[in-house]
């Protein structure tokens, strides 16, 4: 069914955009006449994005094509991606809870998805969820449909609804998917708390000594000067500081933003980024934190992947891709390439170095039960407990040495102030 844009005046005056599928504009028309909107300009989706298309052929001909030897995209195109729509994935977890309980509740699926439209406020949640409600009716599956829009549905998603439709059991598997995001959701909410608040403290306090070094200091400083007296050496070291901050700041700043260029340029490349989550897994402080996090999500997404009917081997290549840690995910393909060969899972998973004994001999006995699902729900939830104690921790611990480093640096600018003046006022 055609998908129309359209603007149009509300009862009480008001410009509105939206969309909306009939068979032909003179249909999409009535239906917004009935809900008492007055169309000012109508257009098909696929026609406009044709036109467009067709218009920009011979511009892009022209300027875009590539050089001899050279490959599109680049830095530029990864970071145009980065602007494309997408989803939160709690905003994903509630909408796929509803589909589950609209489906379980004896609704089509074609109607479940239309009431799904009609009550999402993201219009480009709601134009994907249009063309997967088009492509449904037209005869595809519903797994079929959403792969097609891959910024919005995972592969770990997808193929999780391929196996609830070949189970038969789709509404279950809807149930799985939004328990787990519900709980990536949460576990990545608790990260970014423990990382947002030290991170937060050290701006602000950094920018106050800023302020101090550049803006107060050197007014003090000057009047000390001018008196021609000798001075401590803490207040000559405060000085040297200070006009290497006044004088320097500028090319400091510019130095930091190369620094965060070069970074994201090795984190872009396969080897960089391996390196750099390798390190991330090392660090003193954080490196346990971001360790604990990704065996969770590993155990987690394993779990409920089994738990939706697919292999053990299918269920690591999506793991694999979801983890998000290039290490992990070296870890998970040689896992893998491993059972290919006939071992089991747990023998390589406590030869990798990356998970603690305990994960590989809990999946030992989870295998040799038959309970493996049952047994990585438990290492989930291990270790999601373990990432709220080491998050109080770590919050109880950082604060009061952030407060300890910050005394201390104000302390010694207060202190290479004063004793210039309290020898002044003795020689007085």
């Amino acid at each position: 069914m055609p998908i129309f844009e359209y603007k149009a005046l509300t009862s009480n005056g008001r410009t509105k955009k939206g969309i909306v599928d009939a068979d032909t504009a003179r249909d999409a028309r009535s239906k917004l006449r009935n809900d008492h909107m007055h169309v000012t300009e109508m257009w098909e989706v696929a026609d406009r994005k044709q036109t467009k298309k067709d218009k920009s052929v011979s511009k892009r001909t022209r300027k875009t094509t590539p050089a001899k030897g050279k490959k599109p995209g680049g830095i530029l195109s990864k970071e145009i991606e980065i602007f494309q729509p997408t989803i939160s994935t709690r905003d994903l977890a509630t909408f796929t809870r509803q589909f589950a309980t609209l489906l379980r509740s004896g609704i089509q699926l074609a109607d479940a998805l239309n009431a799904l439209v009609e009550q999402t406020g993201d219009s480009n949640f709601e134009r994907v969820l249009r063309n997967v409600k088009e492509e449904i009716t037209s005869g595809n599956n519903l797994a079929e449909a959403m792969a097609k829009h891959p910024r919005f549905f995972s592969d770990l998603y997808v193929n999780m609804i391929r196996a609830g439709e070949a189970s038969g059991h789709l509404d279950i598997v809807l149930t799985r998917i939004a328990d787990y995001l519900q709980k990536e959701a949460s576990v990545k909410g608790k990260v970014l708390a423990a990382i947002t608040y030290p991170a937060i403290m050290v701006v602000v306090g950094l920018a106050v000594v800023l302020f101090l070094m550049t803006y107060v200091v050197p007014k003090i400083t000057q009047i000390l000067k001018d008196r021609g007296q000798p001075l401590p050496w803490i207040t000559e070291l405060l000085m040297g500081i200070s006009d290497f901050t006044k004088d320097y700041w500028l090319y400091v700043l510019f130095a930091f933003v190369i620094g965060i260029i070069f970074l994201k340029g090795m984190i872009g490349t396969d080897a960089g980024r391996l390196k750099f989550d390798s390190l991330k897994l090392r660090l003193p402080i954080f490196g346990n934190l971001f360790s604990k996090q990704a065996i969770s999500r590993f155990a987690m997404t394993f779990s409920t992947l089994l738990k939706s009917g697919l292999p053990a081997l299918d269920s690591l290549k999506i793991v694999a891709l979801v983890v998000n840690n290039a290490k992990l995910t070296q870890v998970i393909n040689d896992i893998h390439a491993r059972i290919i060969e006939g071992a089991d899972i747990a023998t390589p998973i406590r030869k990798s170095k990356v998970f603690p004994p305990m994960v590989g001999y809990m999946v030992s006995v989870g295998e040799q039960s038959g309970q493996l699902e049952e047994i990585l729900d438990r290492i989930a939830e291990s270790y999601e407990e373990e990432l709220d104690l080491s998050i109080q921790r770590l919050t109880a611990m950082i604060e009061p040495i952030i407060i300890i480093l910050l005394a201390v640096v104000v302390g010694f600018i207060i202190a290479a102030v004063l004793l210039p003046l309290l020898d002044f006022s003795a020689m007085g």
